[in-house]
């Protein structure tokens, strides 16, 4: 089941939004999303690639959206971000070093990127008076067994203790987390269909074992909008998404080709997790998602209803009740 994440998302009209990363697969979705169903003040990207910028600026030009800014900056500096939060009333920051392998190669950069620029994104966030930041994290944050997972895991921590640093009446900051995005740039379906195309007789699959959480480009963006309206400050939310096995994308993809195993890769795991049981224990299950309340700061359990899931419940893609068949893949695919 693909669910559409429509819970009411906060009024946007009028307000001036930044999303860091904003030149990625899931920035320029969001900015699209934006443009179509409300009329910002402002909605500034921000980026640290003028090329990136140069090709949205093609697709998504400022002489027909008025409200776009494109910002370049880096989340490392701090100076910028305070520069181009000014006046910005929500902030979604998807800027992230996201990939596993170069993470393990060049571990300090990576964490440069994804935890001292979440720092950064809430010194400056709080200093400009943000009414509320999501960041958007992801299930390798779980139990991590790499540095990009732990550098994502430690974003998500700082985000929950920057409530308390706000204080009263400041700045709100939540954190979204999901699993791998279908057609996004760091997936592995880009992958597949260029080999396709370039005639491989063989893909190459780490375990025909291996299974992932999946959710659409629209989904994320869905998702963080409603939680944006449903955050109080310090919850971690997680979608009720559908799992698939490697090899049923393989055959929605090219139900004829062969395959090639390679072997999990340093850092990689079989199965992702998107809520353990130590989190689950002070989670509260809704209809779409799960939502992660946080245990260090005050807070008012009671506001989002739901239930407590099971004792010793874990979201994990292969004990998963929801999967992707190959036809419903082919669909959004």
């Amino acid at each position: 089941m693909m669910r559409p994440f429509d819970t009411p998302a906060p009024d946007l009209d009028g307000k001036t939004i930044l999303v860091t990363g904003g030149t990625g697969s899931y920035g320029e979705k969001f900015a699209e999303t934006v443009l179509q169903r409300y009329k910002p003040a402002k909605l500034i990207i921000y980026s640290r690639d003028e090329q990136k910028q140069y090709e949205m600026e093609q697709r998504l030009p400022i002489a027909q959206h008025e409200c776009l800014r494109y910002f370049i900056g880096d989340v490392r500096d701090i100076a910028r971000l305070k520069m181009a939060m000014r006046g910005v009333d929500y902030v979604v920051h998807a800027a992230a070093l996201k990939i596993v392998p170069t993470a393990e190669y060049n571990p300090f950069e990576c964490i440069n990127t994804n935890v001292i620029g979440a720092q950064n994104v809430v010194t400056a966030a709080i200093e400009a008076n943000v009414k509320r930041v999501v960041n958007v994290s992801t299930d390798k944050a779980v139990n991590p067994i790499n540095l990009y997972g732990a550098s994502k895991l430690a974003a998500e921590k700082i985000m929950t203790a920057a409530n308390s640093l706000s204080g009263k009446g400041g700045t709100r900051f939540a954190t979204v987390r999901y699993g791998n995005v279908i057609g996004s740039r760091g997936s592995v379906v880009p992958l597949f269909r260029r080999l396709l195309d370039e005639g491989v007789e063989e893909l190459p699959i780490t375990d025909e074992r291996m299974t992932r959480f999946w959710i659409t480009l629209q989904q994320g963006v869905n998702f963080v909008l409603s939680c944006l309206s449903q955050m109080q400050g310090g919850e971690v939310f997680v979608p009720k998404i559908p799992s698939m096995n490697i090899m049923d994308l393989v055959r929605a993809m090219s139900p004829e080709v062969k395959t090639r195993t390679i072997g999990v890769r340093p850092g990689e795991k079989l199965h992702e997790l998107l809520l353990i049981e130590e989190e689950s224990r002070h989670a509260r299950e809704l209809d779409d998602r799960y939502v992660v309340l946080p245990e260090h700061i005050s807070y008012d359990a009671s506001a989002f209803g739901g239930e407590t899931p099971s004792a010793g419940f874990v979201y994990a893609s292969d004990n998963n009740v929801e999967w992707l068949d190959q036809e419903a893949l082919r669909g959004l695919l």
